[in-house]
């Protein structure tokens, strides 16, 4: 248990049904935050600090200790909540399904040291207990089938260790991966990746990624646009079955 939000919760007269009318989240959710490990979203945090009349820094002191980028961490906590994540990617696999190698190749060519590179990878490896944990998402992956026959700086074990790791978590009840087969031609995912979460109060969040920016979109408008992109997109991928035969054998192709 997180003592420090117990403890301010009982100071205050705050119960977990009495956090989530107030900010506006399934109790469930609020409850969680009493729990080692469970944040509050960027949007919510202050506003329950506010609330247990406590500092951010007093109720979650690990945010201070955190290795991912500042500018990701918004949405980290956006996945740990999510009720349901579907991404598409065009270039890479999407991170939450890299291996740490695979995740480290990608940042390598970015002139970061090499400490600095190893933080970035372990951040992004250690976001994978999310598609195992008991109550996790619903995570649908739409790739592009270029990025299974891209090689990481030649390396071809790289690759079959990541395609491999793909093929298991393929497999998890909870995870769905789609792939655009390469004579699709043009279709909507070209314009770039993204991400869509279904929160547990039915509120739904978009990320998107680009070689300038990141960004949080939360306005309705903005993400049914994204919506309506993502099921265009997902039409044009291949069934469950037939995609995990594809990465299946795209691994082989890799040894």
């Amino acid at each position: 248990m997180n003592r420090a939000v117990a403890e301010a919760m009982a100071a205050t007269g705050q119960t977990a049904e009495s956090l989530a009318e107030q900010i506006g989240v399934d109790p469930k959710t609020a409850a969680r935050w009493a729990n080692p490990g469970h944040i509050p979203q960027s949007r919510h945090r202050a506003k329950v600090a506010a609330l247990l009349e406590r500092e951010v820094a007093e109720l979650w002191p690990d945010l201070l200790k955190r290795r991912e980028p500042g500018w990701f961490r918004p949405w980290m906590e956006i996945e740990r909540e999510a009720v349901s994540l579907r991404a598409f990617q065009l270039a890479w696999v999407p991170g939450i399904l890299q291996t740490e190698a695979y995740a480290r190749a990608t940042v390598e060519g970015e002139g970061l040291s090499p400490e600095r590179v190893n933080e970035v990878a372990s951040a992004r490896n250690a976001r994978h207990t999310i598609l195992r944990r008991q109550g996790g998402p619903l995570y649908i992956a739409v790739i592009d089938e270029g990025v299974l026959g891209r090689s990481a700086y030649g390396s071809r074990a790289l690759m079959a260790e990541q395609l491999d790791y793909l093929v298991e978590c393929a497999q998890l009840p909870s995870v769905q991966i789609h792939i655009v087969p390469s004579d699709v031609g043009m279709y909507p995912g070209l314009g770039g990746p993204f991400t869509i979460a279904e929160m547990p109060d039915g509120a739904r969040v978009a990320y998107v990624d680009s070689q300038m920016t990141a960004q949080i979109f939360e306005q309705p408008a903005d993400v049914a646009t994204l919506e309506r992109r993502w099921e265009r997109i997902r039409g044009e991928s291949l069934p469950r079955k037939r995609s995990l035969d594809l990465l299946k054998e795209a691994a082989r192709s890799w040894t």
